[in-house]
């Protein structure tokens, strides 16, 4: 994920942020007029200065015009600038929020093989402390470098009219406060990339150990899992200190010599009033100008700094944005017929999963599902038969052979419409950290409460549901930590029910369930079946023996098909099972 060191983002990799900055245009248009103002007022201020000076302390003048110019000009700027303030800051929100709207959607557009090899704490990091650094730049550190180069430019003509030959001086000792900011830059910006994906790392690992809290605790792994979480932010704190000390380099240095060069063009200056060559006011008025000039060159070199760091951060962002999907979307999908028949075919299908390209999780594989049948997958741990419903769900494609759905190959099909005609429980159910009611709906986002409630009692979860302190309506906590796992698996079926998909998937959906519920919830899932293609990955008994084929997996091969009694007496891979999991077979048969 991370770029090598030949790739270290420039700061022109902030262009990425136009097209997230177009849509505001009137607020852009807004700021650029405020900022106008505030410069215009802050380049007059030094003029106001040298009349009061010349003119309001000279004998009969009108000093209280002229002190009242001067107010007049400071507060034009006061209100300039704080306009500037308001739609630039403005701006920094509306355009992060876009960003993370248009990142977020991405990332949900992504393949599974892109989050197979992604930890999801850093995404969580690019998605929270990379945009928090482009909200800085655009909502404050991008309106105080321009208004600090057009402050420059405008100090630097001001200078060369109140006095050429002391601008020259100025002039001269420009490159000597460039330089340093020129050199460091390249330097800052390797740093600060670095630092922020020390930051990912350890943000990463939080999010992973946190997940997981249950194993840690139950193996007595805190202290453990603290010495690891403090070793990588050590490891950040360590370069975040490397950044920071060349920042403070940098800032002394610009300091030094920017002040340096005002004293020695001050005594050169102070002589020139002294000989009668320059007024007073002239003098103060160049040397506001070259204070104004030399501030706004502090703050730059200041600003250069943030802008660097943003940059790493818009460079790790558009990374994430330049991910495209390795499941084209065709751009004409076929469409699917109404009503959907759930015939599934899978012909020569071969497949290795990205992260284990050496080992075939299916080969030479071929499978045919009959509408409304129901076909269970049993095999040994890695046989493949969770492979063969990543690929229907087309959450990976086959590198050769193809898979059809009601004579349609799925890579000509949209996967939105596919995954619509399908429905899920895995072996490990999702429970989302909101209501139990929005857990069942997540089935079928129109469904209406009547609809969720004879889903919950198909599932047999309705009594544990009405029984929580606000019912349907309590939250589960994250993940559903405040359910069974039992429960938990009763929702995700309720889930399955609601949605009323013609193909079922059931990925060891009742394995969480206890002795009592177990049958009631086969019951459900009978009904369910009934009339849809169902594909079945199961090592309880009962499912087994109600399934109207049982396919014998291993090595991502089928080794044999066929009924319950057919493949006893045949002996073999599966006998050798049923002698382990399924003891009960003869009493159940």
């Amino acid at each position: 994920m991370n770029p090598s060191p030949a790739e270290k983002p420039p700061v022109n990799s902030l262009r990425d942020l136009l097209p997230f900055v177009r849509p505001h245009r009137g607020l852009v248009a807004a700021w650029l007029g405020a900022l106008a103002l505030s410069s215009s007022a802050t380049l007059a201020l030094p003029v106001a200065v040298r009349h009061m000076i010349d003119q309001g302390f000279s004998a009969g003048s009108e000093i209280d015009r002229w002190f009242a110019l001067l107010f007049a000009v400071a507060v034009a700027l006061a209100l300039a600038t704080a306009a500037r303030f308001y739609f630039v800051t403005l701006l920094g929100e509306r355009v992060v929020a876009d960003l993370r709207r248009g990142l977020y959607a991405h990332l949900l557009s992504l393949d599974q093989a892109f989050f197979e090899r992604t930890r999801a704490g850093e995404l969580l990091s690019r998605l929270s402390a990379d945009a928090e650094l482009l909200r800085s730049v655009v909502g404050s550190s991008m309106s105080v470098a321009l208004r600090s180069g057009i402050t420059v430019l405008g100090s630097a003509v001001m200078l060369a009219v109140t006095s050429p030959r002391l601008a020259l001086f100025v002039l001269l000792g420009i490159p000597l406060i460039v330089l340093p900011m020129a050199f460091s830059g390249r330097r800052v910006r390797s740093v600060a990339k670095a630092a922020q994906d020390r930051v990912a790392d350890a943000n990463a690992r939080a999010g992973e150990t946190l997940g997981a809290m249950h194993t840690v605790q139950s193996y007595a792994r805190e202290s453990y899992e603290t010495g690891r979480f403090h070793q990588a932010v050590a490891l950040a704190l360590g370069v975040a200190r490397k950044r920071i000390r060349l920042q403070a380099m940098l800032t002394a240095i610009v300091i030094v010599l920017v002040f340096g060069s005002i004293t020695a063009v001050l005594w050169v200056g102070a002589r020139d009033v002294i000989a009668g060559e320059m007024t007073a006011g002239t003098l103060g008025q160049f040397v506001l100008y070259a204070l104004i000039g030399a501030g706004s060159v502090g703050a730059l070199a200041e600003v250069w700094t943030e802008v660097q760091r943003a940059a790493g951060g818009m460079a790790r962002i558009s990374e994430l944005l330049g991910e495209r999907s390795v499941l084209p979307v065709p751009a004409r999908a076929e469409p699917l017929a109404t009503p959907v028949q759930g015939h599934i075919r899978l012909r020569g299908v071969r497949f290795h999963y990205p992260t284990r390209p050496d080992a075939p999780a299916l080969e030479d594989f071929d499978l045919d599902l009959q509408p409304g049948e129901t076909v269970a997958l049993v095999g040994p741990s890695g046989a493949g038969k969770s492979t063969v419903l990543q690929l229907l769900l087309r959450f990976h494609d086959p590198e050769a052979g193809s898979i059809t759905l009601d004579g349609h190959d799925l890579r000509q099909l949209d996967p939105v419409s596919l995954r619509a005609q399908i429905a899920l429980v895995p072996q490990d159910p999702v429970i989302f950290g909101t209501t139990a009611r929005e857990n069942i709906r997540y089935g079928r986002l129109d469904a209406n409460d009547a609809d969720i409630e004879a889903a919950a009692r198909s599932a047999e979860a309705h009594d544990f549901l009405s029984a929580l302190p606000q019912g349907y309506d309590s939250e589960l906590g994250e993940r559903g930590a405040r359910l069974s796992g039992g429960q938990q698996q009763r929702l995700a079926i309720a889930r399955a029910l609601l949605k009323d998909a013609p193909v079922l998937l059931l990925d060891e959906a009742t394995s969480a369930l206890d002795a009592q519920s177990e049958r009631a919830v086969q019951q459900a899932l009978e009904r369910l079946m009934r009339g849809r293609t169902t594909l079945v990955i199961a090592h309880r008994l009962a499912t087994v023996l109600k399934a109207d084929r049982i396919v014998v997996m291993d090595r991502g091969r089928i080794v044999a098909q066929g009924t319950h009694a057919e493949l006893l007496a045949r002996g073999g891979l599966y006998a050798d099972l049923a002698r382990l999991q399924f003891d009960h077979a003869p009493s159940g048969a």
